[in-house]
């Protein structure tokens, strides 16, 4: 694509004021830094807050008297375990046992749900759940473009955003939605307390035309604006999975510490994916020694390879090399030492359960 057909945020023109370096992503426009550079606005978010343009990711409304058991089929988690206001790490299985994407998904409703999946999976996310959709008594409706979303990361994201809001946030509890609204604004808020970097904070749903007067404020209030690339070094210290990378449409999530995502009930292409063998599995590895380790290095041990790295960085925060890897089940345990092969070099590496820090 070139930077004309690209799709662009409600916020285009808050990067552009900002200086941002701009990338394709999943077919978007999109901030993979900005002047102040990737280090320091992941220590920004670990130290203080900072926030993220995420509204180029999916968002699909689905409701009706059979949404709950619609959405127990189309899922792996159990919706069914959700309150009204409660959210939940999730995934979206196909017939071949793997994944269509990872989501998160909100009960906003006794039936009513939405749910959020990544940008380079909405339409394939929406045309799948409109096909299983045509058997229940359910309606869906894609909202990707009424929304702006933006991620307030941070320690101090509640002091922070406390200010701007109409309602009490200490008692917004982890994986919690509410609706509220701006201070001295006409301009309602979906607010979430949930975050894909490891720390506090909160994903807020706003109208697309809405969107920069809210960024803006949370500007005023001295948050530090932060690209991609800072949201791909905090996920990865988290020992969050980036779909696309760490899962894709052909690796089953049971062979992975993220197995608990797949509750034992009815769901579409369980016969695939239940039985199937864990011959790979997706582990965490921490260098030993000084490189920099990148998603496809391969992982050896023994003399042989093992697997490969699905993502990788050199840590902001504790400088060490830290990886993804899917690699043969033989060596998945913890505290096992494999090697990571970085530039021609083999590097020792620590088996770990994330997080790395």
């Amino acid at each position: 694509m070139t930077s004309a057909t690209l799709k662009t945020t409600p916020l285009y023109d808050e990067h552009q004021r900002l200086a941002a370096k701009m990338v394709d992503f999943a077919g978007w426009f999109m901030p993979i830094q900005y002047p102040t550079g990737i280090n320091q606005e992941h220590l920004a978010v670990r130290q203080g807050v900072g926030m993220f343009d995420v509204s180029h990711m999916g968002e699909l409304r689905i409701s009706g008297q059979g949404a709950l058991e619609f959405l127990r089929f189309v899922t792996l988690n159990d919706p069914a375990k959700l309150s009204l206001g409660r959210g939940q790490y999730t995934m979206i299985p196909n017939d071949q046992g793997g994944l269509i994407d990872d989501a998160y998904l909100y009960r906003l409703a006794e039936e009513e749900f939405l749910l959020i999946c990544n940008a380079a999976g909405d339409d394939l996310v929406t045309k799948h759940l409109q096909t299983l959709a045509q058997d229940y008594d359910v309606m869906l409706e894609h909202e990707s473009a009424a929304w702006g979303l933006i991620a307030l990361q941070g320690s101090a994201a509640e002091k922070t955003l406390q200010p701007l809001v109409e309602t009490n946030l200490s008692e917004l509890k982890k994986n919690r939605i509410i609706a509220t609204g701006l201070t001295n604004m006409q301009v309602a808020l979906q607010v979430a307390r949930t975050g894909y970097t490891g720390e506090d904070g909160f994903e807020i749903l706003v109208a697309a035309e809405h969107t920069p007067a809210l960024w803006r404020a949370l500007e005023d209030a001295g948050v530090v604006p932060c690209g991609l690339g800072a949201r791909d070094t905090l996920r990865l210290e988290a020992g969050f999975p980036l779909f696309g990378h760490d899962f894709n449409h052909t690796t089953n999530p049971r062979c992975s510490n993220f197995g608990w995502v797949v509750k034992d009930k009815p769901f579409y292409g369980r016969e695939s994916m239940w039985d199937a063998p864990c011959e790979t599995y997706l582990v965490g590895l921490e260098l030993q020694g000084k490189g920099v380790p990148r998603e496809g290095y391969e992982v050896v041990a023994d003399g042989s390879i093992i697997g490969q790295l699905t993502s990788g960085t050199l840590s902001p925060l504790t400088k060490k090399g830290i990886a993804l890897a899917r690699i043969d089940a033989a060596y998945k345990e913890p505290t096992q030492v494999v090697s990571v092969r970085v530039r021609g070099k083999e590097i020792p590496a620590s088996v770990v359960k994330p997080p790395f820090y």
